[in-house]
């Protein structure tokens, strides 16, 4: 089923007046994050209109509705208003045409206003649209804020996720979405995760059972969503497995079209895991910021490497040198004693 936003909800998070219309807002939904500007649509060009569309007018569109006779004008707002078009915005505080208040009552079509500019409105309401309307995906998982780092813990169930999470928020992180992560992507590279609303701030511990995380630390211990920047599978310890030890190992999983980076962290007996996806999230922090610690250790690595190499063949020079003199100090003996004889 796809996801709809209604008049209503737009209203309120877009922070917009009601000129006309506020019994049809919480019937009136919106399906696409797409903002029509109707302006050919004035000179009575309908080839093609998309009526299912927020219609939003400016100062441009207003300026040509003024010059218009009322008999066309109105024959136009009539074309306009059809039964899928949820809302009329009308930006920068300016007064929407008589014609378009009548048109739009006849076809009970809400009428909107904003102090903001064209630009500004129709940004804003793109932005809350494209969250609000994008495709989701539910994951296994759960998703908690470390250092401001969205940090999707995966892994089978059982293995010990939600109990992780939950010594990460008593050490000061942020809990999302504990169970159920809804992923969303917000651009070409964002990716935002967010709990349903049936399970936001509750995480389940096994034994003592379902835990209200805002109650019991407070508002500081919870977010509503975050970006997600790095997969922690968690999996059971295996002596047969090979794990990254250096660090420059690391995977990538791809969810919708943006690709976030993965690892893996064993599970055994006596790993504090919380505290090694601290670890985690710092060293990634610092990746970023274009420090790499397994680049430095190669560094160290190759630096020994060519100090022990000219170690090496300065012992060389100097055992030629000793063997060099051994050899002459053999042959003077040798010519000595042919003199002798």
């Amino acid at each position: 089923m796809a996801n709809t936003v209604t008049v209503a909800d737009l209203v309120k998070n877009s922070r917009l007046d009601v000129y006309s219309g506020q019994e049809y807002l919480a019937d009136k939904e919106i399906t696409t994050s797409d903002i029509s500007r109707p302006g050919l649509e004035l000179t009575g060009f309908f080839n093609y209109y998309p009526a299912n569309r927020v219609q939003l007018l400016g100062i441009t569109e207003i300026s040509y509705a003024k010059g218009m006779q009322h008999d066309e004008l109105l024959k136009v707002m009539e074309e306009m208003c059809q039964p899928q078009t949820p809302a009329f915005v009308i930006s920068t505080q300016l007064d929407p045409p008589e014609e378009l208040l009548e048109a739009a009552q006849k076809s009970k079509i809400p009428v909107l206003g904003s102090k903001l500019t064209t630009s500004r409105v129709l940004s804003n309401m793109t932005n809350y649209l494209d969250d609000k309307l994008a495709e989701r995906q539910s994951i296994h998982g759960v998703l908690v804020d470390v250092y401001g780092l969205g940090i999707l813990i995966t892994g089978d169930s059982g293995i010990g996720k939600s109990e992780t999470a939950l010594e990460l928020v008593q050490r000061g992180h942020r809990l999302i979405a504990d169970d159920r992560v809804e992923v969303y992507q917000q651009d070409e590279q964002t990716l935002m995760g967010t709990a349903p609303k049936i399970l936001s701030h509750l995480l389940e511990i096994r034994g003592i059972g379902i835990i209200d995380v805002m109650t019991l630390f407070g508002t500081g211990a919870i977010r509503s969503q975050a970006k997600v920047v790095l997969i922690i599978n968690l999996a059971l310890y295996s002596n047969d497995a090979k794990y990254d030890r250096l660090g420059n190992g690391m995977e990538e999983v791809q969810i919708f079209d943006v690709k976030i980076p993965k690892m893996t962290i064993p599970v055994k007996t006596g790993r504090n895991l919380a505290i090694i996806i601290e670890a985690a999230a710092m060293n990634f922090r610092a990746q970023s910021m274009g420090y790499d610690a397994t680049e430095t250790f190669d560094n160290n690595l190759n630096n020994l490497i060519k100090e022990n190499s000219q170690e090496d063949t300065h012992k060389m020079a100097e055992q030629k040198e000793i063997n060099k003199y051994n050899k002459s100090l053999i042959d003077n003996e040798n010519e000595s004693k042919d003199k002798d004889k």
